[in-house]
């Protein structure tokens, strides 16, 4: 891999099975990886975003292990961040991340500072912003 992101964001959700489902159908995530506990259940699972430059990890695990005071947006009582990802095509991304069952919350629009986006919320209440916007090339 050409390029391996420093950052990887970590979300936990009360049915890992529906948000790996979720996340690749409605945001065009890639699985990577799924480690499975005795039961069958996920306890750990890596997916990917993009190509070359441009590709991102996610790790998604489920609720049964607590992981300090992490909260889920639901038990949190909001959500407290939103995870941005640069898309060629915002308006292609929405119609399908909509068409899959994500709730989208504003857009697609231009932004005064050249970015085409949307954002979204998935099945677990995460926020997610998908736009042109490329922070590397500014």
């Amino acid at each position: 891999m050409p390029h391996s992101p420093s950052i990887i964001p970590c979300l936990r959700y009360p049915d890992p099975e529906a948000a790996l489902r979720f996340l690749k159908d409605a945001f065009g995530f890639v699985e990577k990886m799924v480690a499975r506990g005795e039961d069958g259940g996920i306890i750990h699972a890596e997916l990917t975003h993009g190509e070359g430059e441009r590709r991102g990890m996610l790790m998604v695990s489920g609720t049964g292990r607590q992981f300090f005071d992490m909260r889920l947006p639901s038990e949190a009582g909001g959500v407290t961040d939103c995870i941005y990802v640069i898309v060629a095509d915002p308006d292609a991304h929405c119609a399908k991340a909509r068409a899959a069952g994500a709730e989208i919350l504003e857009g697609p629009l231009d932004r005064e500072y050249g970015s085409r986006e949307y954002v979204a919320r998935d099945i677990g209440g995460y926020l997610w912003d998908f736009g042109t916007y490329d922070p590397w090339k500014t």
